[in-house]
């Protein structure tokens, strides 16, 4: 794997298309935007514990969107119970709404993600995930807005 891009967990994954980079925010405007905990997982990559996010079971249908920029990532559609203690995704609502980032953070390999219109830290993708894709998208609830779907919508 090499230091940018991690394409090897998601084949075909295009980190450049049809997205283009928020304008850069000074650090000042983002703490006056996010609360503090949003500021230290989103800009800080932080990590909230498991099972103390908003979303981490919740059920209702709806899409979950960038907290720093609002971009669409992941739709409750794609979201499972991986017993994580985190919001779970098999696949990102559009291949082009998230970036895949080798992170050696910790003395441990992964993959960070994060959305590719602000570039802030949403969490980890991992290779363990059910069937459909075999990846498992673990997602910070405070990278996260939830926008729930009204009744007859998506039907």
């Amino acid at each position: 794997m090499s230091n940018d891009s991690v394409g090897e967990l998601n084949p075909g994954h295009d980190q450049d298309q049809g997205h283009e980079q928020e304008a850069t925010k000074a650090d000042s405007d983002w703490r006056k935007e996010l609360d503090p905990e949003q500021y230290h997982v989103l800009r800080e990559k932080g990590t909230e514990r498991a099972f103390t996010g908003k979303y981490w079971d919740l059920k209702d249908a709806g899409t979950y969107r960038c907290a720093g920029c609002g971009e669409p990532l992941f739709s409750s559609e794609t979201k499972y119970d991986s017993g994580s203690g985190w919001p779970s995704f098999y696949q990102p609502a559009d291949a082009a709404s998230v970036k895949e980032l080798a992170d050696h953070s910790h003395g441990m390999i992964r993959t960070e993600v994060t959305c590719a219109k602000c570039d802030s830290h949403l969490g980890h993708v991992f290779p363990d995930g059910p069937p459909e894709t075999g990846l498992r998208y673990c997602v910070n609830s405070a990278s996260l807005d939830f926008e729930k779907q009204e009744e007859g919508e998506w039907e």
